[in-house]
């Protein structure tokens, strides 16, 4: 996939985690962008240490938003509950 097609699917993926994840976060296009990209790459990780993908086949677009929503509550653990 080219650069521009990771970035507009890492920005889909994006949006559908923020949307499902509930509370507020505040992040824009850029970080909504990679938080889409680190999603999909963590979920090709889980997925072939767990043999469900083979090295070069792409993570699906469910198993990208969860990655996404994982890393989601990982940056709100981080961010802490005193920020809002």
């Amino acid at each position: 996939m080219s650069i521009i097609g990771t970035i507009i699917v890492g920005f889909i993926v994006g949006l559908i985690a923020r949307a499902l994840k509930p509370g507020n976060d505040r992040m824009g296009i850029i970080m909504t962008t990679l938080l889409g990209i680190a999603g999909a790459f963590i979920a090709r990780f889980a997925g072939q240490a767990m043999g469900l993908y083979t090295a070069n086949e792409p993570a699906g677009w469910i198993a990208s938003v969860i990655g996404a929503i994982v890393l989601l509550f990982i940056f709100a653990m981080f961010r802490g509950r005193g920020r809002y």
